[in-house]
């Protein structure tokens, strides 16, 4: 399964959620510049625009293969591709590729997304060919299932987001300390009220820090008690009336609520892999066959 591979991976030098450049970890109360690749899973997830490569959302890469974002980030109307190992936007890179999703399976949705609601916010993209792990590109680690984080529990998230409600993109990879709200807090009526659900992660909250446009999809990274991090949430929405709002925590799908979920399309996709590769050979020898037969 996708956490047995993960954990698997953690006794290779590049192990899950342990970056080769640690963060840095300010108590800033507003975002900041993440030191260069110190969240090495994190992705750019980009839309072709009219024959340019925009960013649209984030992501987080959790095997060889595998990236978890959002679901509102994909539309079928839209080609993308996702960049890895970058820590600025604009600026050419050493150790970052740019790869194209898998043709014709560019993402695997949770089968009962809410778009209105957010229900679900959750989505699976195979790449197109697996990476090599580096030092500025590593996966993060999954919770275990059910996990709920307490109320109060400091976590970061990442992202190349709007700097402000109505700013730029941010061209240098941001991030900001959130601490969990406890779900009998954000599912008050002065909160997020009845949208925050148990399968949800709610953070921040104090009008100074959150995510905005542009950090969907991406990680929120909480530290273990290992000393790696993992991805506990993936930004799905906040306020309509901005970025930094009292009382209205930036929301994330709460990743623990799925890893069934995940392992169960990450096997799915193997099996398949594996039926049509089978299936291939299978016509290519048949028609072998008939060559030969035809030539007597």
């Amino acid at each position: 399964t996708l956490t047995q591979v993960v954990r698997h991976e953690e006794a290779v030098v590049h192990g899950c959620g342990r970056p080769t450049f640690p963060p840095v970890l300010s108590r800033v109360v507003a975002g900041e510049d993440a030191t260069p690749h110190s969240w090495p899973w994190q992705v750019s997830l980009q839309s072709d625009s009219s024959g340019r490569w925009s960013h649209v959302c984030g992501g987080s890469l959790i095997s060889s293969e595998w990236i978890l974002t959002a679901a509102h980030c994909i539309n079928d109307r839209y080609n993308y591709r996702v960049e890895l190992g970058k820590h600025s936007l604009e600026a050419s890179e050493d150790g970052s590729i740019a790869q194209r999703p898998v043709v014709h399976a560019l993402c695997l949705l949770y089968g009962f997304f809410a778009r209105f609601f957010y229900r679900n916010d959750i989505a699976l993209i195979k790449l197109s060919s697996p990476v090599t792990f580096s030092d500025t590109i590593q996966p993060a680690c999954l919770p275990d299932q059910g996990l709920v984080l307490p109320h109060d529990t400091p976590c970061f998230v990442t992202g190349w987001g709007r700097l402000s409600t109505s700013g730029p993109l941010a061209d240098i990879l941001q991030q900001a300390l959130l601490r969990v709200v406890g779900h009998d807090i954000c599912s008050h009526p002065d909160w997020w009220s009845v949208l925050a659900t148990e399968k949800m992660v709610c953070a921040g909250g104090d009008g100074v820090t959150a995510g905005c446009n542009g950090d969907s999809g991406g990680p929120l990274n909480c530290q273990n008690s290992d000393g790696s991090w993992g991805v506990h949430g993936v930004v799905s929405f906040g306020s309509g009336e901005g970025c930094n709002v009292v009382q209205k925590p930036t929301v994330f799908t709460q990743v623990s609520s799925y890893i069934g979920w995940i392992n169960a399309v990450s096997r799915t996709f193997i099996s398949l892999h594996h039926i049509l590769r089978l299936s291939l050979i299978l016509c290519l020898s048949v028609l072998l066959f008939l060559q030969i037969i035809t030539n007597y």
